[in-house]
């Protein structure tokens, strides 16, 4: 029986279907013989991090892959943190944030012109250096950044989570208030922390406005980042760690910051790869650190964005063409994967649509288990649609991280309890019994 899993997670693989390609996915409609050859040697089925038709982000669907439920879930906000190696004290609240070009209608409403912009790095420091600290009723606020544009504000004082998004997401749409979250309205904390944000973004707009960077852009025919947005405030908390929690040593291998925070947050070893623009290259090279990990860890995460990347371009080619190359990558190394000793998980954290206004979308997506013990089925082909008539069914939730328990012949019997923690994975981490 597999004593090592490796969950090859490919990034919003999901989609829906486009008349373009006979009302197929683009997963349907991409070369994929080596997805498909391993699905003859699996079982197969569908994975829903939450519930059918929820649409959840990848941090989020993370936590279920992992086997977390959302009460130990922090916010986007402290995981970008964590991962961009900005510091947080516990009572600390942290925002995901970015700089934005904005205008102003006739009311002062302020609407999102363009969410997402290009600048230099040298453009991007200057920024962070204009705006990055403000204090006012004793909540101090900085602006650190975690990757270009996009940066993480931390709130420090008597601050709540508790507080709405002022990103619209969508270009033309106002940016929303700041207000308390519902259940929250008469928390002192949360009012401070609401009244607080919305002055330093209202600074943050009037210092950007003025800045000279505004005027040499505006000469330079470019828009000029004179807002900031925010979204998806929260605060540290205090998880039971994923060697404790399940008895595996485990890695997660991405490029992703927010993927290196959740690793640190929950206590798996997080290791950098690098994302060139080569599909096929790129999970090789992310093939061969998972080997090499596999020689030191029980559970190995590979993550791979270039699904959702391209169907965040909402062009269904950029993401059919994406799915080919990653599998003609995988069809170079996964030979050495296919042994015995190892578990293999292929699925995604959720579905993204190539076309229209949504982020993500709520539907399942594909999912394959492929291991000695692992019960195979009749379906030939890795899809949204063909993995339906599957062996493992529909996988919700955690479920998926007590599969792969099962398939690793750790799954705890229920009522087991030979150690004082409630451990998933059995056996527990007990001490002998001894005689004196």
């Amino acid at each position: 029986m597999p004593d090592k899993c490796l969950l090859i997670l490919l990034d919003g693989l999901g989609d829906r279907s486009y008349a373009s390609y006979d009302h197929q996915t683009p997963l349907q409609a991409a070369e994929t013989p080596c997805l498909d050859s391993l699905a003859a040697r699996a079982g197969t089925g569908l994975f829903h991090a939450s519930r059918y038709g929820e649409a959840l982000p990848s941090e989020n669907a993370h936590f279920a892959l992992f086997g977390y439920e959302m009460t130990d879930f922090p916010g986007r906000g402290p995981l970008e943190a964590l991962g961009s190696d900005i510091d947080l004290a516990p009572n600390d609240v942290a925002i995901l944030a970015h700089f934005t070009h904005l205008l102003k209608d006739l009311d002062g409403r302020l609407i999102l012109k363009y969410d997402r912009s290009c600048a230099t790095i040298e453009e991007a420091n200057e920024l962070y250096e204009a705006v990055g600290e403000y204090e006012t009723q004793g909540v101090k606020i900085r602006f650190q950044k975690s990757n270009r544009l996009f940066g993480v504000l931390t709130l420090q004082g008597d601050v709540s989570p508790y507080v709405t998004d002022s990103n619209p997401m969508i270009d033309g749409r106002f940016i929303s208030e700041i207000v308390p979250l519902e259940g929250h309205e008469n928390d002192p904390a949360t009012i401070r922390t609401a009244a607080a944000l919305t002055e330093y973004l209202t600074w943050a707009h009037k210092e950007l406005e003025k800045h000279p960077q505004a005027a040499l852009r505006k000469r330079q025919k470019l828009p000029p980042f004179n807002g900031i947005v925010t979204q998806r405030a929260g605060r540290l908390k205090t998880p039971r760690q994923f060697t404790d929690r399940f008895g595996l040593h485990g890695a997660s291998i991405s490029n992703g910051v927010v993927y290196k925070g959740i690793a640190k947050y929950l206590g798996l070893d997080a290791i950098h790869a690098v994302n060139t623009g080569d599909h096929a290259r790129d999970i090789k090279k992310r093939m061969l650190l998972a080997e090499e990990a596999l020689q030191t860890h029980d559970f190995v995460h590979l993550h791979m964005d270039a699904p959702d990347k391209a169907a965040h371009t909402k062009n269904p080619d950029s993401k059919r063409k994406a799915i080919a190359a990653i599998d003609k990558g995988l069809a170079e190394t996964i030979e050495n994967f296919l042994t015995d000793d190892m578990l293999v998980v292929v699925t995604a954290d959720h579905s993204t649509p190539s076309q229209g206004y949504m982020v993500h979308s709520g539907e399942p997506v594909p999912c394959m288990f492929i291991g000695d013990g692992v019960r195979r089925d009749n379906v030939t082909e890795f899809n949204e649609v063909s993995v339906c008539s599957g062996s493992l069914g529909g996988l919700r939730g955690t479920e998926i991280m007590g599969m792969m328990l099962n398939g690793l012949d750790r799954a705890r019997l229920q009522g087991i309890r030979d150690c004082p923690q409630n451990q998933d994975s059995w056996p527990g981490d007990y001490q002998p019994f001894v005689i004196k």
